[in-house]
């Protein structure tokens, strides 16, 4: 019996835990993994969840105190729903500039920010 004639689509290669060798398909490779092993961090995923849904319900909330538009106020709000999202999924970035701003301190920082916009001084 004639042996099949080989594919001609490229071979991709399997991707395992650990398949002993060092092909840099590993999953446990360090360029894979997140720094301190990434899980849901329910508190940042409620606090964004919740911006949006305020937003969506009552975008008067990204006004200042006067009722006008504050864009400092706004992008305060976008910044800690967008860090809320991104480390409430268990997303932690691998550079150092990124891991701080999408961090639960830049939830909480963008979330103090804004309430100092919006009901300070």
């Amino acid at each position: 019996m004639p042996a099949p004639p080989p594919s001609s689509a490229p071979s991709r290669p399997v991707i395992s835990a650990d398949d002993g060798g060092d092909n840099g398909a590993d999953l446990h490779d360090d360029a894979l993994a997140a720094p301190g092993g990434a899980a849901i961090h329910l508190p940042c995923l409620l606090a964004a969840i919740a911006i949006m849904l305020a937003g969506s319900i009552d975008p008067l909330l990204f006004t200042g105190a006067d009722g006008k538009a504050s864009h400092g106020l706004a992008m305060a709000l976008f910044w800690a729903m967008s860090a809320g999202f991104v480390r409430g999924v268990g997303f932690v970035p691998r550079a150092r500039l990124w891991r701080l701003l999408f961090s639960g301190g830049a939830c909480l920082a963008g979330l103090l920010l804004a309430a100092a916009l919006r009901w300070g001084g």
